[in-house]
């Protein structure tokens, strides 16, 4: 599913309005069902789903792929804040109108109204099978999916899996939560026989994946690698510089104690690069 947002507004801005009555126009009835509680929309809900940002238009206006990060309900509107995926080219609305049975946009006037629906299509599919989308090498060691998904509220923690790192772990997670992202590390999963392949998801799908140098772990090294290759925001931590290897040590790192002073100070530091990263 995909949300689609047709809105005569300059999308670079990262911030828009829509009004609540044009909510689930051209939707569906189940699925406006679906994304409605107590009468109202069930925002985080729509929130999971990729967005198609549009300009009114069936000509060369732009429009662009993306996610909802937060929203907030302003009297009669919805107040949102987004990102744009930049690995999908930008779309024009010729284009769309053009394949737009694949888009389930075929009502009248769809594409001269201002609305938020909801499309019972995989955006990313569609635009795969239209424009021929890159397409990711696999590995063999574990698997990743063909198209790039990252979650836009998930940040992974990479460390050892000991007691002693229980605090560390807590303040990175109340470091994301304070931005209201929400924080795994592989032991918090199980989704799969291998280890290797939770730990391979979490990094794949996440925003942040913040690696704790600590003591030198080589499996902790082996998903900062990872990561890298992945393309991921990665946020070095560690108790002792002398723990960052060398090939690492050119990028900037958090030192921290861990005691409680030292972790409240970790925590206020992450916070502060997770906002620079996120944007929020």
């Amino acid at each position: 599913m995909f949300n689609l947002l047709m809105r005569s507004v300059d999308w670079n801005t990262y911030k828009a309005e829509m009004p609540l009555e044009r909510m689930f126009e051209y939707t569906e009835e189940h699925l406006a069902a679906h994304f409605t509680t107590d009468g109202k929309p069930n925002f985080d809900r729509l929130m999971q789903y990729p967005c198609l940002f549009m300009d009114e238009g069936i000509k060369d206006e732009v429009a662009y792929v993306g996610r909802v990060n937060r929203h907030r309900i302003s009297g009669k509107e919805v107040a949102i804040e987004y990102q744009i995926d930049r690995e999908v080219p930008v779309l024009r609305n010729d284009f769309i109108y053009e394949h737009r049975r694949h888009f389930d946009m075929t009502a009248d006037w769809e594409f001269s109204r201002n609305h938020w629906a909801v499309k019972e299509v995989d955006l990313y599919q569609v635009l795969f099978h239209i424009m021929r989308l890159p397409v990711r090498q696999r590995p063999e060691v574990f698997k990743i999916e063909e198209r790039e998904t990252v979650d836009p509220n998930l940040v992974s923690a990479m460390m050892p899996f000991a007691p002693a790192f229980n605090g560390v772990y807590a303040a990175i997670e109340a470091a994301a939560a304070q931005i209201g992202m929400t924080c795994h590390r592989a032991d918090n999963v199980w989704e799969n026989h291998a280890i290797i392949q939770d730990i391979v998801q979490l990094i794949d799908f996440a925003r942040i994946v913040v690696v704790d140098c600590t003591s030198r772990n080589p499996n902790v090294f082996y998903e900062a690698g990872i990561a890298h290759t992945l393309g991921r925001e990665v946020i070095l931590i560690t108790q002792s510089k002398d723990d960052i290897p060398f090939d690492l040590q050119h990028i900037r790192h958090i030192p921290y104690l861990n005691n409680g002073e030292g972790l409240g100070d970790l925590k206020d530091k992450l916070l502060m690069r997770m906002k620079t990263v996120t944007g929020r």
